[in-house]
């Protein structure tokens, strides 16, 4: 069913435009979810940032992102799309106090303490 917007108000636009960018929005999160589910807490994965290759431990499932604790200590906030699972023996593992750094996490201070975006950088 074409919708012609020419014969739209201004009004009728903006609705038509929040209810289509509300529907983009509610598309993206369920196919991040799917994503995040291949994954599961605890498990070894890797990504790339800023052109160098980050290993960790997926510690939580966000809305959007997972966050990963990487072997040097570092939260980052990953979309599951760039994570990928680590084939064991593949990489050498670095100790990583994990548990404690789970336990250190709370659901409102994760974004104030990593910065968003860059990794555990302000």
């Amino acid at each position: 069913m074409p919708i012609d917007i020419d014969r739209l108000t201004e009004d009728e636009l903006r609705d038509l435009h929040s209810r289509i960018t509300e529907r983009l929005r509610v598309i993206q999160q369920l196919r991040a979810h799917g994503t995040m589910m291949k994954f599961s807490i605890g498990e070894r994965v890797t990504f790339t940032a800023d052109g160098r290759r980050v290993f960790g431990v997926l510690v939580r499932y966000n809305k959007r992102t997972v966050t990963i604790i990487g072997d040097g200590g570092l939260r980052w906030n990953v979309s599951p799309g760039f994570v990928e699972r680590v084939v064991p023996g593949s990489t050498p593992r670095t100790d990583v106090p994990v548990v404690e750094a789970m336990a250190s996490l709370s659901s409102r201070s994760v974004l104030a303490r990593i910065g968003r975006g860059r990794g555990g950088r302000s």
